[in-house]
């Protein structure tokens, strides 16, 4: 069974922004609630007791919110265009190696849709995040999608130990790169917290999210290690291109 073809698809810009997103200025602002009492004021009691009012009708404390800067926007926006244009390429890889690669070596079809099916769940996260925070896609997903398919193509054509060695020069540096992300972001958080901010939910879950994909991208840098990545020759020429090929992808995706 051959794994799907993927369509990319530009995301809608016209669905409705959430009341907290991560990416608009007034994040700090909150909503204001007015408890109406179905009690006339005529004919209101005050209590004799010793019993004090419940604590339910206290106004509730809002919790303390920083506002993102503007360069926090900009790197949240980019650190989401770049990653979903990452992950389309990593599908578009596995896309354009699989056949060739199942056809000579059947045995390794279940790994093949496996690493292919977590790069389409990661690619499928990232297009809900810029379409629900109204994030610009890179410019350049034509130019992208062909040097990818090329990439996978040609590497896979090249045998077994080439296909796996393109994925460990990609995976190698799609790690470091969310790990640059989520090193950001947790600086960002900590410093929120020393002037006494809280961090929103939806920020803590972008960390948690960037944290699962990069473990399982590492999860495939293992597999191809362990698959004879390192047996591809010239493997220092071959991974050394392609990794910096990532590193430029990379600039500019965040840019364009």
């Amino acid at each position: 069974m051959s794994i799907p073809r993927i369509q990319p698809r530009l995301v809608r810009r016209n669905l409705r922004l959430p009341s907290h997103n991560f990416l608009i200025p007034t994040l700090s602002q909150s909503a204001h609630r007015r408890f109406l009492s179905t009690t006339p004021k005529n004919n209101a009691t005050i209590s004799t007791g010793s019993s004090s009012p419940s604590d339910s009708s206290k106004p509730q404390p809002q919790p303390k919110r920083k506002p993102l800067t503007k360069e926090q926007r900009d790197f949240l926006s980019s650190a989401l265009r770049v990653n979903q244009a990452g992950e389309l390429a990593a599908c578009l890889i596995y896309t354009a190696q699989t056949p060739p690669i199942i056809n000579a070596h059947p045995h390794l079809r279940p790994l093949m849709a496996h690493m292919y099916a977590q790069e389409e769940g990661h690619f499928n996260t990232f297009n809900a995040l810029i379409a629900k925070h109204r994030v610009r896609p890179t410019a350049l997903y034509p130019l992208w999608s062909v040097l990818a398919t090329g990439l996978g193509w040609s590497t896979a054509v090249m045998g077994r130990e080439a296909a796996m060695a393109c994925t460990e020069a990609v995976e190698t540096e799609i790690g470091g790169h969310y790990n640059n992300q989520i090193r950001t972001l947790l600086e960002m958080f900590e410093q929120w917290e020393a002037e006494g901010y809280e961090v929103g939910e939806e920020l803590q879950d972008l960390v948690k999210t960037l944290r699962r994909i990069r473990d399982e991208e590492l999860e495939h840098l293992d597999h191809a290690v362990d698959n004879d990545a390192k047996k591809a020759e010239p493997h220092w020429l071959l991974t050394g291109v392609i990794r910096l090929g990532c590193r430029g992808a990379i600039w500019v995706s965040e840019r364009v």
